[in-house]
């Protein structure tokens, strides 16, 4: 009798996880599914109390999680702790702000700060935990917080689109550079989720009523929504999953 093929598993047990910007929202989501997937995750953020509290309750769970304070746009301070927790099997590239400003009205302050964190840190982060992974000689999982607004435009918002159009072009490229490591690249893209970061927009009601009625779905966001595709980016499931922006939005672009 022929065998059965067998399913790669979605468990990341035995693989050790970086998550920037893991004291809350989409990060902190992050976080906790890689723990629950079996995955020993650091959570790294310059609110290190948040992460710890998270950590804290990980652990409680008996799951492993730590927590470290980094601010990602010191690339000493990221090339330290990544030699000083990695090597690193898994990063979730999270770290990341928005700045709404009309296009005619953006401050070289806010130009600086956006491509500062979104691009060039992010850039820093993914290649420090790269360099790890290969001197390792390990494959890995490199997975690069993008947006919807890496697809499209958006009223009051072209530097982050700038930045998240960058960030789907660095993936792409990293992907033909790492592959033949063993190490994939790939993004996940929300689009409107409930965060700290978002709870200004959507907190009117006239622009949260407009977003809903452009999602098939019918609703906003919740982190939960995105755990399962980081675990599936993550885990050996995806094994093959290369380049791909995993877009999650509730069908907000079809429209």
């Amino acid at each position: 009798m022929t065998d059965l093929p067998a399913t790669p598993s979605f468990r990341c047990d035995g693989l050790v996880a970086l998550v920037t910007g893991a004291s809350r929202g989409i990060g902190r989501a992050a976080a906790v599914a890689l723990a629950e997937a079996g995955a020993r995750v650091v959570l790294a953020a310059r609110a290190q109390n948040e992460c710890e509290e998270t950590a804290a309750i990980l652990r409680e769970r008996g799951l492993l999680a730590e927590a470290v304070a980094l601010d990602v746009t010191d690339r000493h301070a990221v090339r330290v702790a990544v030699s000083a927790h990695g090597p690193f099997d898994i990063l979730v590239n999270n770290a990341g702000t928005n700045i709404r400003e009309p296009f005619l009205e953006v401050a070289d302050a806010s130009f600086d700060a956006l491509i500062d964190l979104n691009l060039r840190a992010a850039f820093g982060v993914a290649q420090a935990v790269a360099q790890g992974m290969v001197a390792a000689g390990k494959a890995g999982a490199i997975i690069n917080m993008s947006s919807v607004n890496g697809h499209v435009g958006g009223l009051n918002r072209t530097v982050y689109t700038a930045t998240k159009h960058a960030i789907e072009g660095l993936s792409k490229a990293m992907v033909s550079e790492l592959g033949p490591h063993g190490i994939r690249v790939n993004t996940i893209c929300p689009g409107f989720v409930e965060t700290p970061l978002t709870h200004g927009l959507l907190s009117d009601q006239k622009f949260r009523e407009g977003t809903v009625r452009r999602m098939p779905m019918g609703r906003i966001l919740t982190v939960e929504d995105l755990m399962g595709a980081v675990v599936f980016l993550a885990s050996p499931a995806s094994g093959m999953v290369s380049g791909c922006s995993l877009i999650v939005d509730g069908g907000f672009l079809v429209q």
